[in-house]
């Protein structure tokens, strides 16, 4: 059974695409946390970040950059839980990229 991030590339379940190439999707948080906030995955599954090859994690910072600069942001926050008790809820790795392009963003208290 496809996880709700495997749904979302093979297009079962729309998103707000930012960026989009051969490996890797950006689509913005139905639930976000700040005004700017986008999900960036690999398009191939990979449970989390710690069963992620490094190749693909350097590819992925490469197009994270890609992403700042289609929403024309410089300041902004990468987040990503590895593992259910440091808060990660879908086992697909995914890099949460959060700005405010207004101001500066807070930094909340983790549970």
């Amino acid at each position: 059974m496809d996880c709700i991030f495997c749904k979302i590339i093979k297009g079962e379940i729309p998103s707000k695409k930012v960026l989009e190439n051969e490996k890797f999707l950006a689509f913005y948080d139905i639930n976000p946390i700040a005004p700017v906030h986008v999900l960036i995955i690999p398009k191939e599954h990979f449970e989390k970040f710690d069963s992620t090859p490094s190749v693909l994690l350097a590819e992925m910072a490469e197009f994270i950059k890609e992403v700042a600069k289609e929403l024309d942001i410089n300041d902004y926050r990468l987040i990503t839980n590895n593992g259910a008790n440091a808060g990660q809820e879908v086992f697909h790795l995914h890099i949460h990229m959060v700005a405010n392009p207004n101001g500066k963003l807070s930094w909340p208290k983790l549970a």
